[in-house]
C-alpha cells in the first residue's frame, strides 16, 4: 500500500472554453502562452484529447465522475451528477487534502472537498461573488487573479502532513470576454489572422448545421457580438471581419491573463520546493470555435469544439518534451489521477487510466475510436452523436436524420462531407456499426431520458414558437 508521504500532490487547473489552438504549444498563430508552453515543454502535450459532450456542465461532471453524461445523469447545464462518487471524494477518503477554487458550474454544492470557494453559476469577471464553504462574499478585483490568489492561499494554508489535490478552475475565457487592466490594450493595433473557414457557406454540411445561431455577428439576445462597435458597417463581409477582430482580441486578452496566473502557480511550486512531487495539469472543459466555420461557441462535434487542450508535468513521472496522439477522453481523467494516488477507479467509472501513456509507455491496448453525443438543441445547434478515429469522423443529426463523414487526413478543416462518396462506402458502414456498438457498450440507450431528449429536439424545429432564441 502506497503511503501518504510517497504519493504525489496534484494541481488541476481548468479554464472554461479555452481552445487548444489558442495556445502556443498547440501551434497558435494568434497568440503566445509562455507559461502554458512551459508545462508542455517540461511535461507532455496530448494532441487527441476530446470531450464526450461539448458543453460546460456535462464535461465537468464527466471529469469528476469518470462517467459519460448519460451515465452520470448530467446531459445539460447546471445539473448535479446525482450521487455518483467523484475522484476528489475518493482522494479525500484516502488521506488527501482536497480543495476546489473557482468555477464549479454544477447544480449542487461542491462535495468531497476539505475546502471550497466557488463562483455562483457563471460568475462575474470584475468584483465577483464567491461562495466560501457555503458563505457568500464579494471580492474586489479581476476574477482570474482572484482565483489564483485563493488557490495560492489554499496551498499555503494546507496541512503539511498530507498530500494535496487542488482544483483551480477559471471562468475565463468564457463569454463575454472582459479583460483585466493589464491586458486591456493588448492587440489594440494588431490584425489577428483569420481562419480559412471564416466564411464557410456550409454547402457540404448537413442542412441541420445551417440553423445554428452561434455565428459571429448573429443577433441573439445577450450574445450579439459587438454590435455597438461594428453595427454601422453595412457590408456584411466587412462587418464579420470587424466582429471577428473584436471577438478574438477580447478572447485572447482573457487567455493572456490565465497564462500569467499559471506562471504564478509554477513560481509558487518552485519557490516552495513542491515542483518535483506535484502533478500539474492544465486543460479546459471543452474546445471553442475561434471563427472557424464562421462560429464562436462550441457544441458541435467539429474539431475546434471537440478537442480539449491537455498539458501535464510531473518530474520523474511524465515524460518531458513530447506529444502523444492516443485518443484520450475527459472520462479518463478521474481514473488517471486516482492511479497516481494508488487507487482503483470506483465501480461505474467508465474511463481508463492513461498514466502509462504520460510516462511515455506504449499501452498494450487502447481505444482506437471515441463516442460523442450532444443532447440538447440549444442556440439552434442540433442534437447529434458520432464517432471519431484518428483519421475519420462520422456525425449523425438524429432529428433531421442527416449524416456527415470527414476524412481528417485529407480535410482537416472539415468542409467536405464525403458521406455520399462511393469511395467511402466501407468506411461509412464501419463507423455506423461502431456507433451502435459503442452505444450498446456504454449504455446510451435513451431509455431513462427519452422524453427530455425528444422535447429538446423539438425546440430545434423552425416552427417552434421560440425557435431562434
Amino acid at each position: 500500500m502506497t503511503t501518504h508521504d510517497d504519493r504525489p500532490n496534484m494541481i488541476f487547473i481548468m479554464a472554461d472554453d479555452h481552445a487548444a489552438h489558442a495556445m502556443g504549444c498547440y501551434g497558435s498563430y494568434r497568440n503566445t502562452t509562455p507559461n502554458l508552453d512551459r508545462i508542455a515543454a517540461e511535461g507532455m502535450r496530448l494532441d487527441n484529447c476530446f470531450c464526450t459532450n461539448s458543453i460546460c456542465t456535462p464535461s465537468r461532471a464527466a471529469i469528476l465522475t469518470g462517467m459519460y453524461p448519460h451515465a452520470n445523469g448530467v446531459i445539460t447545464f447546471n445539473a448535479p451528477p446525482s450521487n455518483h462518487v467523484t475522484f476528489p471524494q475518493m482522494l479525500r477518503n484516502s488521506g488527501y487534502h482536497t480543495a476546489m477554487i473557482g468555477k464549479w458550474h454544477l447544480g449542487c454544492e461542491p462535495t468531497g472537498f476539505d475546502h471550497w470557494n466557488v463562483l455562483p453559476r457563471q460568475g462575474r469577471y470584475h468584483d465577483p461573488k464567491f461562495i466560501d464553504n457555503g458563505v457568500e462574499t464579494r471580492i474586489e478585483g479581476y476574477v482570474t487573479d482572484i482565483i489564483t490568489d485563493l488557490t495560492l492561499d489554499a496551498l499555503q494554508n494546507r496541512p503539511r502532513d498530507r498530500p494535496f489535490c487542488v482544483l483551480s478552475h477559471h471562468k475565463a475565457p468564457h463569454d463575454m470576454w472582459e479583460s483585466d487592466d493589464k491586458h486591456a490594450a493588448m492587440f489594440a493595433d494588431a490584425d489577428i489572422p483569420e481562419p480559412t473557414t471564416l466564411f464557410d457557406d456550409y454547402a457540404s454540411h448537413a442542412t441541420a448545421v445551417r440553423q445554428s445561431t452561434q455565428t459571429i455577428g448573429a443577433t441573439r439576445p445577450g450574445h450579439t457580438l459587438y454590435e455597438a462597435e461594428t453595427g454601422h458597417i453595412e457590408d456584411s463581409v466587412a462587418r464579420r471581419k470587424a466582429q471577428y477582430q473584436e471577438y478574438m482580441k477580447r478572447y485572447l486578452r482573457c487567455v493572456a491573463s490565465i497564462d500569467d496566473n499559471v506562471g504564478r502557480i509554477l513560481d509558487y511550486l518552485d519557490e516552495n520546493g513542491l515542483a518535483d512531487n506535484t502533478i500539474i495539469i492544465y486543460t479546459s472543459d471543452q474546445g471553442f470555435f475561434l471563427g472557424e466555420h464562421g462560429w464562436y461557441d462550441k457544441r458541435f462535434m467539429y474539431e475546434e469544439s471537440l478537442r480539449m487542450p491537455f498539458v501535464a508535468r510531473f518530474p520523474g513521472g511524465i515524460q518531458p518534451g513530447i506529444s502523444d496522439d492516443h485518443i484520450i477522453l475527459n472520462t479518463d481523467f478521474a481514473a488517471t489521477l486516482l492511479d497516481y494516488a494508488g487507487l482503483k477507479p470506483a465501480p461505474g467509472m467508465q474511463g481508463q487510466s492513461f498514466r502509462g501513456i504520460l510516462a511515455g509507455e506504449e499501452p498494450g491496448s487502447w481505444r482506437e475510436i471515441m463516442y460523442y453525443r450532444y443532447y440538447r438543441s440549444h442556440f439552434n445547434t442540433p442534437s447529434h452523436w458520432g464517432v471519431r478515429t484518428k483519421r475519420y469522423k462520422y456525425i449523425y443529426y438524429n432529428l433531421s436524420m442527416e449524416h456527415e463523414l470527414y476524412d481528417l487526413t485529407q480535410d482537416s478543416s472539415e468542409i467536405r462531407n464525403v458521406y455520399g462518396d462511393p469511395g467511402y462506402k466501407d468506411v461509412r458502414r464501419h463507423l455506423r456499426s461502431e456507433v451502435k456498438r459503442l452505444q450498446d457498450e456504454l449504455g446510451d440507450t435513451d431509455d431513462s431520458y427519452q422524453g427530455e431528449v425528444r422535447a429538446w429536439e423539438l425546440l430545434s424545429q423552425p416552427h417552434h414558437p421560440i425557435f431562434g432564441l
